[in-house]
């Protein structure tokens, strides 16, 4: 059985129909005869929607419990036994209770999918994983439950629900969607106008990408090569010139004119390197375009115009803006310039607007076609050959008579020989000096330079013409011999930028060695200045060539931006090594920026850490320590008073409220310096072989008795821990979970091993902790919730978590079955790990 349809109705907000429009899409169905079932169905008590239920099979909700209740959940085992032709699943982005199969409803989507059953869903814009940060800066709610884009993505049909804003008020306003007590503060708060319409407008711009990237395979299976003009796509081509912020300013303001308007500049430049393009000002235009809210794309093309048109064409453009000539008016005769070539081959369905500029008609050199570089020696051979090979074959030949035919092909073989060492034009003089060896030695009359026999001046005209042929053949073979090797360099070069992107190196140096060693340089430097006029100053430098102090002293300089520059010397870098080195150093920039923003960001964390620190002492020495210090004082007050006559049992009660005072204190005052210690890394712990039933009785001291089961097996292996570290971190973490353990329910203190580890489990039955908050109850000066409970700054886990990690071991936080926080402390088995016993400065042990 193949893979289930999906379907999804998607909307821009709770309460504009999905559910509705689901349940009559799956009446339809039932009424054509289709096997159609409702896995889940949530009508939120709306009458309307819990009517459209009526005649519908039901697949009866599995009930699960979860911290005191009892919360019904799609039963996906049921559904699967039942396999219908199609079944209904509300709510795709659902989180399901703790001790359901999957944690995501979509994941059990997937399951009926796979299963070969068609489903039928509801999604809110809102619940996109990657809208989550846009809609929160819209509506400042924090979805979630969010399903990922792809599974939307993934769906066979998606059909949007939508509804005015005024309209959905006016719904909510009748109690059609939330009740009456409850439309109020909807109203005032998430269903805003504003809202809705920025999730409106995000819903339909969501949808309409879709279509499209929908219309782009279409076009793409079938082969359609024609343009269909369902939204404007504005193509402006780009030569690397000044005029080019112009072009897309005014590409730009085609876009708006047009609903969904997008702009796509290109630069298109030859397979064999740059030409006049400035790598500056194309920098420039990428930022310029995507300030603009359009994409920059660099094309390889040697027929500049068919390249445009096909770029154009594949992006299913509308209209193309090019600027007019800059080319003088005798540079004509080469050819009609490429707006013109463009404006004729585009057809009907593609406009060209041709834009005038301050540059038109100030001149532009025209590309010039770039000899292979073959090297010195093998020119000078070439022509050697080319030159002075036919006189000496000519001598040889004098004393063997071979016939014409063999002399015009050993000539030929000599030619190619030519083509072969130096290239094109060596070849072509080794032809013309062979045609008139043959016409003077070998073509009657003899040593002369005429031809009596017609025969064989064509054999001749066909000797040179083949000769050329050939020679033209293989000098185009070496260039693009050449070109190949040297964009396979290039892509190698490029590759490794790339992935030092994706890797996130920053290391400026190494990349300016990499740069210095792949170009054969002598030192490379990247110059920086504060504006036009400061002194320039080196951000970095590496080689042994002489200091360079400004961009015109190097050899080779390559702007990036206004006031960088990567500076090298050594020698003279022709041209097409240039756009290797404008992305070198395009990169060095990056790399530069990055470790400064690190750096910034690495003071301002340290920065705020410490304004933390210090806030949250002085709110718990303000509280904290104020509250048992004057307990303390008010019952020292109480019984040195004369006007009282205390009885024993009040004396006894005020000493003893004096001692739990000095307790808390001791307490509160500890945990605030094993926290120093740890922040300042003083913390050596003093590891040894112990069991641990020798020091988790230990650490119950502190809580009433009977409050703690334990739950620690002899047989468990013995563990390398600091034993003064682990009493106090298990002391934490049991304080902790008495303190939050509802009455009458005891916290379980259980040990286990597994596998080299020896896990430590304190399991309470209290409120719990969310997923999203684990994290942050390690942190210093946290409570959950930032309700004070008891005594403590919350410290305790803090502490806890740094010395568990100082004995190498790890203390996470898990979701209790049935309700509840369960602290798990994981520790080395002493059996696996036999190292030496680490030493400790006395004053540095935990006691």
């Amino acid at each position: 059985m193949g893979r289930g349809k999906l379907r999804i109705y998607l909307g821009a907000a709770p309460g504009v129909g999905k559910t509705y429009a689901m349940l009559s899409e799956a009446h339809r169905r039932v009424e054509r005869g289709t096997d159609c079932v409702v896995a889940f169905v949530e009508h939120h008590d709306r009458p309307r929607t819990e009517v459209m239920l009526h005649g519908l099979e039901q697949v009866p909700r599995k009930r699960l419990e979860y911290r005191g209740g009892v919360f019904p959940e799609m039963d996906l085992d049921a559904v699967l036994a039942r396999r219908p032709h199609v079944a209904l699943v509300d709510e795709l982005a659902h989180t399901n209770v703790p001790g359901s199969r999957n944690a995501k409803r979509w994941q059990d989507v997937e399951e009926l999918l796979a299963a070969g059953v068609d489903v039928i869903s509801t999604v809110n814009i809102q619940h996109l994983e990657s809208l989550g940060d846009v809609v929160e800066s819209i509506t400042g709610v924090r979805q979630q439950e969010t399903v990922p884009d792809e599974v939307v993505r993934r769906a066979d049909q998606i059909e949007l629900v939508d509804m005015s804003p005024e309209a959905l008020r006016r719904r909510m306003a009748h109690g059609n969607i939330y009740q009456p007590d409850k439309v109020d503060a909807a109203l005032s708060n998430y269903f805003r106008p504003g809202n809705l319409t920025a999730l409106r407008e995000l819903a339909l711009l969501w949808v309409a990408d879709r279509v499209d990237a929908y219309l782009t395979q279409y076009r793409s299976e079938h082969r359609v090569s024609a343009i269909w003009g369902s939204r404007e796509r504005i193509v402006v081509g780009l030569t690397g010139g000044p005029e080019g912020r112009t072009l897309i300013r005014r590409g730009a303001r085609l876009a708006e004119k047009g609903a969904g308007g997008e702009v796509l500049a290109v630069y298109i430049s030859r397979s064999d390197g740059l030409t006049s393009a400035s790598p500056k000002e194309l920098a420039v235009q990428r930022t310029l375009v995507e300030d603009l809210g359009g994409t920059f794309h660099h094309v390889v093309g040697d027929d500049i115009p068919a390249a445009l048109l096909d770029f154009a064409r594949g992006v299913n453009a509308t209209q193309i803006v090019l600027g007019s000539s800059r080319r003088k008016a005798w540079q004509y005769v080469f050819g009609p310039g490429v707006g013109a070539t463009v404006a004729r081959e585009s057809g009907p369905d593609l406009d060209v607007h041709i834009v005038t500029h301050e540059e038109v008609a100030k001149g532009r050199g025209l590309p010039v076609a770039r000899d292979a570089r073959l090297g010195r020696s093998r020119r000078v051979w070439g022509w050697l050959v080319g030159v002075a090979g036919p006189p000496a074959l000519a001598a040889l030949l004098s004393a063997v008579d071979l016939g014409l035919a063999n002399n015009m092909l050993l000539f030929l073989a000599l030619t190619v020989a030519a083509a072969l060492l130096g290239g094109l034009f060596p070849a072509l003089a080794s032809a013309a000096v062979g045609s008139l060896l043959l016409n003077y030695f070998y073509t009657p009359p003899l040593h002369r330079w005429t031809i009596a026999d017609p025969k064989n001046i064509v054999a001749i005209v066909i000797f040179v013409a083949v000769g050329a042929a050939v020679a033209s053949v293989v000098d185009l073979a070496a260039r693009r011999t050449h070109q190949a090797a040297r964009l396979r360099a290039e892509s190698e070069i490029l590759s490794f930028l790339a992935g030092s992107v994706l890797r996130g190196e920053t290391g400026l140096e190494d990349l300016l060695e990499r740069v210095r060693e792949t170009f054969g340089m002598e030192s490379a430097a990247l110059l920086e200045r504060a504006s036009d006029v400061a002194p320039w100053t080196c951000a970095g430098r590496v080689g042994q060539g002489r200091p360079v102090e400004r961009p015109d002293e190097a050899d080779v300089d390559v702007p990036v931006g206004d006031h960088m520059a990567l500076a090298l010397t050594g020698r003279v870098l022709p041209a097409e090594d240039r756009r290797v080195l404008a992305a070198f150093a395009a990169q060095a920039a990056v790399v530069l920026d990055r470790r400064r923003l690190q750096e910034e960001a690495d003071r301002a964390r340290a920065l705020a850490e410490g304004n933390r620190i210090r806030t949250a002492l002085l709110a718990a020495v303000s509280h904290d320590l104020r509250t048992p210090l004057a307990g303390i004082k008010a019952a020292v007050s109480s019984l040195r008073s004369e006007d009282v006559e205390w009885s024993e049992e009040d004396r006894a009660e005020l000493l003893e409220g004096i001692e739990d005072g000095a307790d808390r204190l001791d307490h509160l005052v500890g945990n605030l310096l094993d926290m120093s210690r740890l922040q300042t890394g003083t913390v050596t712990p003093l590891i040894r072989e112990i069991d641990l039933d020798e020091v988790v009785p230990m650490a119950l001291g502190g809580v009433p008795e009977g409050s703690v089961d334990l739950d620690v097996p002899e047989t468990l292996p013995m563990v390398r821990v600091d034993p003064g570290l682990l009493e106090r971190a298990m002391a934490n973490l049991v304080e902790n979970a008495v303190k939050y353990s509802p009455a009458g329910a005891p916290v379980l203190v259980a040990a286990s091993a597994l596998a080299d580890r020896v896990e430590v489990r304190v399991v309470d039955r209290g409120p719990g902790v969310p997923d999203e908050a684990k994290g942050r109850i390690f942190e210093p000066f946290q409570r959950y919730g930032d309700a004070p409970r008891g005594a403590g700054v919350g410290l305790g886990l803090a502490v806890a978590r740094g010395f568990a990690e100082a004995m190498s071991g790890t203390l996470d936080a898990e979701d209790t079955p049935g309700g509840g926080l369960t602290m798990v402390l994981t520790l080395r088995a002493a059996e696996t790990h036999p190292e030496p016993f680490h030493t400790a400065e006395p004053e540095r042990q935990a006691s």
